[in-house]
């Protein structure tokens, strides 16, 4: 991204923030990948071939779930994940 990229806070940010960028991984291979699923239907189903794809790639998993959708993941699991893991990715589904 670009120096200029404004990166906007969905969850009713009033002013948005500077925020640096952390840097890509170079490869996923050995890479512990966090996936979080909120809870909605059909997001276990979506993360589940998200995980074989990652296994594929040389990542390991490790799964996490948020105890509703209606509401931001509580700050013990996102500290928890951001230990535990490289990179997360968040499955949304319907």
């Amino acid at each position: 991204m670009s120096s200029n990229t404004i990166l906007l806070d969905p969850t009713a940010e009033l002013k948005s923030a500077d925020k640096q960028l952390v840097p890509r991984l170079e490869s996923l291979a050995g890479a512990t990948i966090g996936l979080l699923d909120i809870s909605k239907p059909r997001g276990k189903e979506f993360l589940d071939e998200i995980e074989n794809l990652l296994i594929a790639m040389g990542a390991t998993v490790n799964r996490y779930m948020k105890p509703t959708f209606a509401r931001v993941a509580p700050k013990d699991l996102n500290q928890k994940i951001s230990i535990e893991c490289d990179a997360v990715i968040e499955g949304l589904a319907d």
